[in-house]
């Protein structure tokens, strides 16, 4: 059973940072890419990084400079560090893994900013 469990958000003032934790089980994490998305109230769902099977990392022009991926495959998680953190970050943040055709999500968590 494929699980991704995200973890992390709350609620930060502007200016500062969240780390945030996708756990997941239930398939072989070092061969999938993982990513981060995040939705906000009446947008569409939007890539916010990624990371391949090999590490290398790519992000969404918005977040270059003030997020970072990266992850652990001994401990089958995948982290996004957010600093600087904006009001309009404010989103629900998911994590996701791929892998050729196959994709999963998590539930995602609340990232809230705000004074």
């Amino acid at each position: 059973q494929v699980q991704l469990v995200e973890s992390g958000g709350g609620l930060v003032q502007p200016g500062g940072s969240l780390r945030l934790s996708c756990a997941a089980s239930g398939f072989t994490f070092s061969s999938y890419a993982m990513g981060w998305y995040r939705q906000a109230p009446g947008k569409q769902r939007e890539l916010v990084a990624s990371i391949t099977s090999g590490g290398m990392a790519n992000y969404a022009d918005s977040m270059k400079g003030r997020f970072t991926i990266s992850r652990d495959n001994a401990k089958n998680t995948v982290y996004l560090q957010m600093n600087s953190l904006k009001p309009e970050d404010t989103a629900v943040y998911y994590c996701h893994a791929s892998f050729r055709v196959l994709g999963y999500w998590g539930q995602g968590t609340q990232v809230t900013v705000a004074s």
